[in-house]
């Protein structure tokens, strides 16, 4: 069994292909699943992360249900305008009835029992808002030592998709995401919003996919939704998998190619709330802020071979 893997999702569409990347990969040891508020609330996250676990064949993985809302300031909003009503294009009610049920701890309780069950490093691959790990992390500051890596698909260098600056995720609750990118010491890889759109898959994509088998066929059905509004942002039918390039790195450590600045996040009330700030001026100015790996290229075509041969197991 390759990488020892634990997910924290907010499932969302990009989420659902993401877990299944995983789930279905001969390559990954999953440990459990973990789930936040994020694209539509906690409950609705975890229901899904449950039958999307089911759907794949995977009810042996614990999912536990976590944070409800940001550390510090209420944020209402959630992402049902891109992801649909119910995180996946309205499919959610199609899929399979999970075998198993929630785990009886919370999220941080499983995360804790895992990581210290573990027997080798494991990597952390939060993909929603990062509330969970910050908890973790500010509760159980020894575990750490369990952690090999954090892959983490959020933050922005150009332009944000929630405002003009701030990626969605990290605005969702930026006091978590700076205590995981800016006050933690633990090996971590950022993958923003510059590399997944570039690595958008197209509609024929999406028919291999959707051409691979039931599993696959489901998975398409649930990009409805987000394709519409992918169509108009991107301006091809395609849609950007933002979570399950995260995955891919997580799964086979290099396919992503990363570079280290510091990073900083704004959590001010302004404007700017939420923007991850990084700083890639040339030379290199003497700061204080931490230096992340941030994966700005790939060979995008492999890429897209790769994830799409994960999930179908080459059946396309």
């Amino acid at each position: 069994m390759g990488v020892k893997l634990i997910i924290d999702t907010d499932p969302g569409v990009d989420d659902a292909l993401a877990i299944a990347l995983a789930a279905l990969s001969p390559d990954v040891d999953l440990l459990g699943v973990t789930t936040v508020f994020g694209n539509v609330p906690v409950a609705t996250t975890t229901r899904n992360a449950r039958g999307l676990l089911q759907l794949c064949g995977r009810p042996d993985v614990p999912v536990a249900q976590g944070a409800e809302r940001p550390l510090v300031r209420p944020n209402p909003e959630y992402s049902r305008n891109v992801h649909g009503e119910d995180g996946l294009s309205g499919q959610a009610g199609a899929l399979p009835a999970p075998e198993r049920a929630p785990d009886e701890t919370d999220a941080v309780s499983l995360l804790l029992s895992l990581l210290e069950a573990a027997d080798e490093p494991v990597t952390l691959a939060p993909i929603g808002p990062m509330t969970n790990i910050a908890l973790l992390l500010a509760a159980h500051p020894g575990i750490r030592a369990k952690i090999g890596r954090i892959v983490a698909m959020g933050g922005a260098l150009e332009f944000g998709n929630k405002t003009p600056s701030a990626e969605f995720n990290i605005w969702a609750d930026p006091e978590a995401a700076h205590r995981v990118l800016v006050e933690e010491s633990v090996p971590l890889v950022l993958v923003p919003l510059d590399l997944t759109h570039k690595c958008a898959v197209d509609a024929a994509w999406l028919d291999r996919l959707g051409e691979s088998g039931a599993v696959g066929a489901a998975l398409k059905s649930m990009t409805g939704d987000y394709l519409g509004y992918y169509r108009q942002a991107l301006g091809f039918e395609g849609i950007v998998i933002h979570d399950a390039v995260a995955i891919a790195e997580a799964i086979k450590p290099g396919i992503l190619a990363t570079t280290s600045y510091p990073v900083e996040v704004d959590i001010g009330l302004g404007p700017a709330r939420g923007t991850t700030l990084v700083d890639r001026r040339t030379p290199r100015r003497e700061s204080s802020s931490r230096v992340v790996d941030i994966a700005l290229d790939t060979d995008f075509d492999g890429l897209r071979s790769f994830m799409l041969d994960g999930i179908t197991g080459g059946r396309r």
